[in-house]
């Protein structure tokens, strides 16, 4: 029996689990905009211990991902990722947990080796892409602006 990319398709239709798109952007949104909102209850609190806005920023993205790395030890990140989706992906959480994971997975090949190798697995091309995109834009801003 030869398969059609028509068929192929059909097939593929049939057996994938059908998705309420509604109730899933739904959920990403809150659970987005809950991470969201604790960053900035978190910065507040910093304010309001003296800190300017700056290091109160530093150090809400210091909590955040260490936050997000405990939960992603515990296990609790990945079932909240089940059901909010990109929710959990977009803020800076969702970097701390890839970079985590791949971690927690490396850990019985050793430290070098598995930790150290592997760790930048997913967000190594973030980091690289996002570094060269930074040096490419200052270097077109700084330019524009000298000129």
């Amino acid at each position: 029996m030869k398969i059609t990319p028509e068929l192929y398709s059909d097939m593929t239709k049939q057996v994938s689990p059908k998705s309420n798109y509604k109730v899933n952007l739904t959920c990403a949104f809150l659970v987005g905009g809950a991470i969201c909102a604790l960053g900035q209850v978190i910065m507040e609190f910093m304010e309001a211990f003296g800190l300017d806005r700056t290091e109160s920023g530093t150090w809400t993205s210091i909590i955040l991902v260490g936050l997000s790395a405990l939960c992603t030890g515990f296990g609790w990140y990945q079932r909240l990722a089940k059901r909010a989706g990109a929710g959990t992906l977009v803020p800076v959480t969702g970097f701390s947990n890839a970079i985590s994971s791949c971690a927690i997975e490396a850990r019985s090949e050793g430290l070098v080796l598995g930790v150290g190798a592997k760790i930048f697995t997913i967000a190594g091309p973030v980091i690289l892409y996002g570094c060269s995109a930074a040096t490419l834009y200052g270097l077109i801003y700084y330019l524009v602006v000298s000129f």
